[in-house]
């Protein structure tokens, strides 16, 4: 018989229990909130272009000093990845994304009263960058951890936040910078920012328990006196044997006990109890940064690929609308052009999701495929002159951004990289060895721009970087067959060691030692 001990519900406030990954229950609610917490943090860095020439006006200031406001702003919030990742495991990712979201407000409202470009630096650039962080990837890591069979489709959906936000922010500001100004409309999406607070009191966290079967013991056991033989393995060997051969004395052969006690053939009943305990077991402390992720060859090479595949992802967002004016399109053209991208965005990350959920082929492979693609997009944006060219380029390279941009990240997961276990810790060196291209990426992409007088030269920079990533990424795949490889030589090398070679008559020996044991026990 079976009997189930229901788990006592806990308050909102306490992990959510599961016996495995619940592939749905709260993690709805965590992509909800991860879906308005990517709008808030990627689709104002990304709609941050729009303010590139009122900047330049205001402040009398190139396009390469300008570019250096969210060069900083990326390299602070890839930079403390790290940081995010040991807040998150000793604090939770509820507080965390909390205190992040008060930075990332102040940041924004401190910066629309900014005097100076290096204001500028300092608010947008370090204090709202840190707050990015501490937003982003404790909500992504958590997602994670409710989904396993559709975690490549739910993260990719959710992600679509700051496309959406792209879209909608993009003519909204344009027609608020109009009425107001471009400080006052700073001002708003700071204040706008601070709904980030709100979307961290969603993130409980989760344990997975699993159920453990426990043998129910009789009520009361016969009194039974086993004498051991000197040598454990001789007495396996004896009782392993179909003629039943086994030294043990039972109540009736000691001496002192005339009433034989016959053994009890019942089965025992099994017990399955899932309980809730106020104090929690002590378990082994988990390391609050693992960097053993670094001695696997094929989360170096992914790294690499982020380090390089950065230089394209953020650039294009930020040059559009310059590249536009100079084209001679209008003010509210350019806005079209870079909603338009953002809703190619959506499709391209929900597109990809849906097929990495299939696996038609390793996710990794599909992955790669879609960074050679959006290096094509990338190549293309120069040979754009005309609105509808250009309208073109966008909408391609927005499908292909959602295809990576929307699915880099959660991939950590996969078992050709690192794996679920090591999600967190990898998650957040991942980040960090991308702050380097996120330093670089806008600010060179800016010099190229003020030496060549051409926007387009920004896009093949971008291009670039991109083609890098790919060829890091191609390698991902083989160099983790070959670590899987050695490790079960390794296995099997160990396992041939410790085979021993017994004598022929070990047993017969093993026998006679306990014929002689039990004659000298009748002697006594």
């Amino acid at each position: 018989s079976k009997m189930t001990v229901k788990a006592v519900k806990m308050p909102c406030t306490a992990p959510n229990v599961y016996t495995k990954v619940p592939d749905g229950g709260w993690g709805w609610t965590i992509a909800f909130a991860f879906f308005f917490v990517e709008a808030l943090t990627y689709g104002i860095i990304k709609s941050f272009g729009l303010f590139f020439n009122d900047l330049m006006e205001s402040f009398d200031e190139t396009n390469s000093r300008i570019s250096w406001i969210i060069s900083i702003c990326v390299f602070v919030q890839t930079f403390t990845a790290p940081l995010s990742t040991v807040l998150s495991n000793r604090f939770g990712h509820r507080f965390v994304v909390m205190v992040g979201g008060v930075l990332v407000s102040t940041g924004m409202v401190t910066a629309s009263f900014a005097c100076t470009v290096v204001d500028m630096y300092v608010t947008i650039g370090i204090i709202s960058g840190l707050g990015y962080c501490l937003c982003f990837l404790p909500t992504v890591t958590i997602l994670s951890q409710y989904f396993d069979k559709r975690r490549s489709l739910v993260t990719a959906v959710a992600s679509t936040g700051e496309c959406f936000a792209v879209f909608s922010f993009a003519p909204a500001i344009t027609a608020l910078k109009e009425q107001i100004g471009w400080r006052y409309s700073l001002l708003s999406v700071g204040v706008l920012q601070l709904s980030i607070v709100a979307c961290g009191l969603l993130l409980r966290p989760i344990i997975i328990k699993e159920q453990e079967e426990v043998k129910a013991q009789p009520p009361e056991e016969p009194a039974e006196t086993k004498y051991m033989l000197e040598n454990e393995q001789t007495r396996t060997s004896i009782e392993s044997i179909d003629s039943g051969v086994e030294v043990t004395t039972s109540p009736s052969n000691v001496p002192g006990n005339t009433k034989a006690e016959p053994k009890s053939e019942e089965p025992k009943e099994h017990v399955q109890i899932l309980t809730e305990h106020d104090s929690t077991p002590l378990q082994p402390k988990t390391k609050l940064l693992d960097f053993s992720v670094m001695r696997d060859y094929s989360f170096i090479c992914y790294a690499f690929f982020g380090l390089f595949a950065t230089l394209g992802f953020l650039a294009p967002s930020l040059y559009i609308i310059p590249l536009s004016l100079s084209l001679g399109i209008s003010k509210d053209h350019s806005a079209y052009i870079l909603s338009a991208m953002a809703i190619a965005e959506v499709f391209g990350r929900i597109s990809a999701g849906w097929v990495l959920n299939k696996e038609p082929i390793r996710n990794i492979y599909i992955e790669l495929i879609c960074v050679v693609l959006l290096s094509v997009a990338l190549f293309a944006f120069p040979f754009a002159s005309e609105f509808w060219g250009l309208m073109t380029c966008s909408i391609f390279f927005g499908f292909m951004l959602g295809t990576v941009a929307g699915t880099h990240i959660p991939l950590l997961a996969e078992d050709d990289v690192v794996g679920i276990a090591k999600m967190s810790s990898a998650a957040g060196v991942y980040v960090f060895i991308q702050s380097l291209a996120g330093l670089a990426g806008p600010p060179l992409a800016g010099v190229l721009v003020d030496t060549t007088q051409n926007y387009s030269s920004a896009f093949y920079s971008c291009a670039a970087g991109m083609v890098l990533g790919a060829v890091f990424l191609s390698l991902v795949r083989p160099c983790k067959a070959g670590l899987c490889r050695r490790q079960q030589q390794r296995t099997e090398e160990s396992a041939m060691e410790v085979v021993v070679d017994f004598p022929d008559d070990f047993i017969e020996m093993d026998i006679g030692k306990a014929e002689n044991s039990g004659k000298g026990c009748d002697s006594v």
